[in-house]
């Protein structure tokens, strides 16, 4: 991976996550945080995983950073030293979800051979 590239991808980390906190004033999106970005290798797409800390969140606060991506992406342009602010791309990070399930299972094992 590139330096430059990696560099982006700190920046819109860096830039985003006090944003959506701070500057959108959606309860759902109280308990959110960015897990990672990934840009792609031309610079167009942003892809940003988030995590909600309440499951009762995450179809209202997706919602909400789809409607906010036009003010976000406005925000984080300020910030990038790049010619083409990336377009941004939400998902929902389940990996600890499957991190979870999968620490129950191991736990169940654990007692299951005692």
């Amino acid at each position: 991976m590139s330096v430059k590239k990696e560099r982006i991808e700190s920046i819109i980390k860096r830039e985003l996550a006090p944003l959506i906190v701070n500057r959108l004033n959606d309860p759902s999106l109280s308990f959110v945080s960015i897990t990672d970005v990934e840009v792609t290798n031309d610079f167009s797409f942003a892809t940003i995983y988030v995590s909600f800390l309440q499951d009762k969140d995450k179809k209202k606060g997706m919602e909400a950073l789809r409607r906010a991506k036009g003010i976000l992406r406005s925000e984080v342009a300020k910030s990038l030293s790049i010619r083409r602010t990336p377009e941004l791309l939400f998902k929902l990070d389940e990996s600890s979800e499957h991190g979870t399930r999968i620490d129950t299972i191991l736990e169940s094992l654990r007692k299951d051979e005692e």
